[in-house]
């Protein structure tokens, strides 16, 4: 649940630019997310919202995974090969049973497991996910730190949240991921920004990390949309 900014000319570093880039279009999924934080029917939305972040975040450890298998598959001659591989070895492990989390947070406005786990994702959802391994798999895993940046570089603020437990109602442990990754998540950014500001990436390189950015905002606004479209508000 993304808040905007603004630069007007590109910054140096190519976590930088990649930041200032998403920046620039960032404003589908901030309307997106404004839309379902105001929903008139919150109540039965957030936990759309709830089910449909589960169907996402239990993709990113497999998915980062097999973008290390793809890293370490390199030449060795590759500049990205060691420090990309480095990076998710290390943020592997700080992504696990972030989908359990999610899970537990459904249980305790009385969504049961099974009931989750039975949900046929959305389309868009394997759109925004399946992308990720075409071209991890298919062109170069260091794509994958363009998807990485938007889903960790924004981080839903504590106002936010609290206004989302102040209209749904809903008891304290509901919230505790979106708790949780609010305060994890700054600390990420921060760290893969300084990554891919020392990574010698060559211009298509960094081309597909942008691109992978930008469509995952497209792609995360429309899975929001697609989730509250479920429920339409009443006149």
């Amino acid at each position: 649940m993304p808040g905007t900014a603004s630069a007007a000319t590109a910054p140096d570093g190519e976590g930088a630019r990649l930041r200032w880039k998403l920046d620039m279009v960032l404003g589908p999924l901030v309307r997106a997310s404004e839309a379902l934080v105001q929903h008139p029917e919150i109540v039965q939305v957030y936990p759309r919202f709830l089910c449909t972040s589960h169907f996402i975040i239990r993709a990113s450890v497999p998915l980062m995974e097999t973008a290390r298998e793809r890293a370490l598959a390199l030449p060795a001659e590759d500049p990205v090969r060691d420090p990309l591989a480095s990076y998710l070895d290390e943020h592997i492990p700080e992504e696990l049973h972030h989908d359990e989390w999610l899970l537990d947070d459904l249980e305790s406005i009385g969504i049961t497991r099974a009931s989750v786990l039975r949900r046929v994702p959305s389309p868009t959802v394997a759109q925004l996910v399946g992308a990720q391994y075409y071209w991890v798999l298919h062109y170069h895993p260091v794509a994958v730190l363009g998807y990485i940046a938007l889903l960790e570089g924004y981080p839903p603020s504590p106002g936010l949240i609290d206004e989302l437990a102040r209209r749904t109602g809903y008891p304290e442990p509901a919230f505790r991921t979106l708790r949780l990754h609010g305060e994890l998540d700054q600390g990420h950014r921060d760290e893969l920004d300084a990554m891919l500001n020392g990574l010698a990436l060559t211009p298509e390189q960094s081309t597909a990390v942008s691109v992978s950015a930008m469509m995952s905002v497209d792609l995360y606004a429309q899975a929001i949309e697609d989730l509250i479209g479920e429920i339409p508000a009443r006149g």
